[in-house]
């Protein structure tokens, strides 16, 4: 499967931005998805995931201001960030992972900067 992030931004604390993935190349329905941020010097970590089934999860940080969901048809993924704060600035690549595998696929990332 291949993912192309798109979305990032500059945008001011307070504000919104609405990432998207758009998968092709495999059947997008079967893939458990999530949204990952990498922060200049840190490790990459998983901010929102979203299962084949619908289930989400999110890091304690982003709970209550980001939402994740999914198109299956439009085989595209999403991630609905408001509030933002500085400390979410980063690069946010989207992630699809295969559930028996385990294996994963990985978009190129788009960045989003929150000025103070």
């Amino acid at each position: 499967v291949q993912l192309q992030a798109s979305g990032g931004g500059l945008v001011q604390a307070g504000g919104s931005l609405k990432l998207s993935c758009v998968a092709s190349g495999s059947i997008f329905s079967g893939f458990d998805m999530g949204w990952y941020r990498q922060a200049p010097g840190k490790k990459r970590e998983l901010v929102a995931g979203i299962t084949t089934g619908g289930s989400t999860n999110y890091v304690d940080s982003a709970k209550g201001r980001f939402t994740i969901s999914r198109d299956n048809a439009q085989n595209t993924m999403y991630l609905q960030m408001n509030s933002l704060k500085p400390e979410d600035t980063g690069v946010y690549y989207c992630n699809a992972r295969w559930p028996s595998s385990k294996r994963d696929y990985w978009g190129q990332g788009t960045q989003v900067t929150v000025s103070s």
